[in-house]
């Protein structure tokens, strides 16, 4: 696969790249200040759900806990108190977020994978099926999220999404490409990967060792896997992601492109 960046795309400068990443601490406490309570998520999992499975083999107030192979590996889902349909994952490891060195490990569980099979709580609220490439997956940079402790977002994509995804379908291929239509009215960059799960492909090294983003720089970008239908027939997703600017108030918030009032998947069947 080659560089995330084409040369028509440059990345930053790494001058800018220091700065942005010197920066990184305090806007990360900035960001932090705004939520009421930055490890909510952590003391909901930690606290509640894990004990909650391990005595009573009930993961209330979380839909699930997997810990078949053991806290360390293991994973909750929770339902968001946005919107109808958003659940997130939630590791019941403490690993505070995408630039979590821990994520790139060659042993690390592939959340990605689990996130995509936990997708089934998303259509038990929605209550009917939804075709794999109205079906997302994002997490925030770290100068946008809310939260210390790493969740996925899963919920329905934005209709204006998955409409620019098929018209640029043929431009994506299996290296980083910059899309050169935005989404959302950010500027991303798009990959393919085959497969009908994410089994054998974990987006965070595929971000880190594909896309050639150095671990220090990881916290400033944003990750985004949507399911795909390719042009013949067969089943892969596409992940898109997008570095902050925060010198020019973007923060890199993947959330963007999933629609938590899940307007898309009414007139369809299929899955």
């Amino acid at each position: 696969m080659g560089s995330k960046y084409p040369v028509a795309t440059r990345p930053p400068h790494p001058l800018i790249y220091r700065v942005l990443v010197a920066a990184l601490p305090a806007l990360a406490v900035h960001c932090e200040a705004l939520a009421e309570n930055a490890d909510a998520l952590w003391e909901i999992v930690h606290g509640q759900c894990v004990p909650d499975q391990v005595k009573n083999n009930d993961p209330a107030p979380c839909a699930y806990v997997d810990l078949r192979k053991g806290q360390a590996e293991g994973y909750a889902i929770l339902k968001d108190r946005r919107g109808a349909t958003q659940f997130l994952l939630i590791p019941t490891a403490r690993v505070a977020g995408i630039e979590s060195a821990a994520l790139l490990a060659p042993d690390s569980p592939n959340y990605w994978n689990d996130a995509w099979q936990a997708r089934t709580f998303v259509l038990e609220r929605l209550g009917h099926p939804l075709p794999r490439d109205e079906v997302g997956m994002a997490v925030n940079s770290k100068l946008s999220r809310s939260q210390n402790q790493l969740h996925i977002h899963i919920d329905c994509v934005r209709l204006d999404v998955i409409e620019a995804l098929h018209r640029q379908q043929a431009a994506i291929s299996m290296s980083w490409r910059t899309l050169a239509e935005p989404l959302a009215g950010h500027r991303y960059e798009a990959m393919r990967v085959a497969g009908a799960d994410l089994n054998g492909n974990n987006p965070f090294r595929l971000l880190a060792q594909e896309g050639g983003i150095a671990a220090a720089q990881m916290g400033l970008e944003t990750l985004v896997v949507i399911g795909a239908r390719f042009p013949d027939g067969s089943p892969g997703f596409y992940l898109l992601s997008a570095l902050a600017d925060p010198l020019h108030g973007y923060l890199a918030n993947g959330e963007e492109l999933l629609d938590h009032a899940c307007r898309v998947g009414a007139h369809n069947d299929g899955a």
